[in-house]
């Protein structure tokens, strides 16, 4: 097969998987994720020699190159919208949630999103998108040790969220914890 061969099938079998990561990691900036999917797939192209017998990890590792740089984009145009004076508060917009907002679960989100980016990612990369560790490993551009001990650690550093929020998320949920639930 031919490298363009090679890249288009690449493209047809992770286009989705690829979609699904960046959607997940844009988190309500939609319109943002076909210009980010469609960055990573350039970069594939052009880097179509380099392509693994298995791409899905290395495509990957390319979204986080290309999610990075959306993001300091946002952030530069957030600050001169700012800058500029046209943000939703400087024109006295606010808005308010009701009490309907609350997902199911979204205290496992918020205690993921207290700990680091690197945490998050390696949490991510295996719960979401399925990978095992050679195949994080590749994503994050580490060696198997390296991957090993970044999610064990991040393994840890959440369990450790979940039991600073756990009186919340009790109280919230209308649950007490007994004595014997709690690790």
């Amino acid at each position: 097969m031919s490298n363009d061969e090679i890249f288009a099938a690449a493209y047809r079998e992770h286009y989705w998987a690829v979609s699904r990561y960046v959607a997940r990691r844009l988190d309500g900036r939609a319109g943002e994720v076909e210009e980010v999917v469609a960055e990573v797939f350039t970069v594939a192209w052009r880097r179509r020699a380099d392509l693994p017998s298995s791409p899905l990890p290395w495509l990957y590792g390319v979204a986080r190159n290309c999610l990075a740089n959306a993001v300091r984009g946002h952030g530069r145009r957030r600050r001169l919208v700012d800058r500029l004076g046209n943000d939703d508060t400087a024109h006295g917009r606010h808005i308010a949630e009701g009490p309907e907002t609350e997902t199911p679960g979204a205290w496992v989100h918020e205690a993921l999103a207290r700990l680091s980016a690197s945490d998050q990612e390696v949490l991510r990369l295996t719960a979401w998108e399925e990978l095992g560790i050679d195949e994080v490993a590749v994503a994050l551009g580490c060696g198997r040790r390296a991957a090993t001990m970044r999610l064990h650690r991040a393994r840890r550093r959440l369990r450790a969220e979940i039991a600073r929020m756990r009186p919340a998320v009790a109280a919230d949920t209308g649950h007490s914890l007994r004595e014997g639930d709690r690790r």
